[in-house]
Formats: C-alpha cells, sequence, structure tokens
C-alpha cells in the first residue's frame, strides 16, 4: 500500500506527463541534471529498485521499453537511464523511478547535488 503523501503516486495520477503507457508515465524533472531529463514512474507504487520482483516479469519488461521509447520520443539517440537504490544512493523519493538524462549535464547543478548528499 502507497504511503498517502506519495509525491510519485499524486504525479501518476496528476502531473503534467510527456508521455503516457498502461501503468507508466514520464514526466519533466522539476530539477534538471541535463538539457532533458524525464522520470519515469510506474502506476504502481514499490519504494525501490530493489522491489521491482514485484512485478511480473512481462510487466517489468514494459517497463524498461518504456523507458527506451520515452528517450526516443523525447528525440535522444544518446543518454543516460539512472536508478537510484535507497538513500545512501541518491534517492530522495521512495517510489520506484528511472531517470533519463540526454544532452548537455548542468555541472553545477550535478555539484550541488552531490555535495548535498556529502559525497
Amino acid at each position: 500500500m502507497p504511503p498517502e503523501d506519495c509525491l510519485f503516486c499524486t504525479l501518476v495520477r496528476e502531473g503534467d506527463h510527456v508521455a503516457k503507457a498502461e501503468g507508466l508515465v514520464a514526466i519533466r524533472d522539476i530539477n534538471p541534471l541535463a538539457e532533458t531529463h524525464l522520470l519515469v514512474l510506474p502506476e504502481r507504487h514499490v519504494d525501490t529498485f530493489k522491489d521491482v520482483g514485484e512485478f511480473p516479469d512481462e510487466e517489468a519488461g514494459r517497463m524498461l521499453r518504456f523507458v527506451a521509447e520515452t528517450a526516443r520520443t523525447a528525440g535522444l539517440d544518446d543518454y543516460r537511464v539512472l536508478v537510484n537504490v535507497g538513500a545512501g544512493a541518491g534517492q530522495t523519493i521512495f517510489h520506484l523511478h528511472w531517470h533519463v538524462l540526454g544532452g548537455r549535464p548542468d555541472a553545477a547543478r550535478i555539484a550541488a547535488a552531490l555535495q548535498e548528499e556529502g559525497a
């Protein structure tokens, strides 16, 4: 059962989606670390990638295909897909999500984020 105050659960329901498929949405990150910085969110709430086994194989595969399709739709040929797993790895919102980053990285914002995390 998701926490009642899960920001990403709210964004799945009510956010400004740049892409959508059955059980999945993509939104723009409000603190982008690159020219294009999208978040792919499953509708089903699981806290972290460690819990991906809660998804049936077909659904997990569909999520990965959606991540790739979201990047293509955004016009990205070269990009990074990032998943932070746990607080020690920088996960700040505990709802499984993928970062899709393309284009020029925002070096100043990345440095500030690393400093905040104590890295």
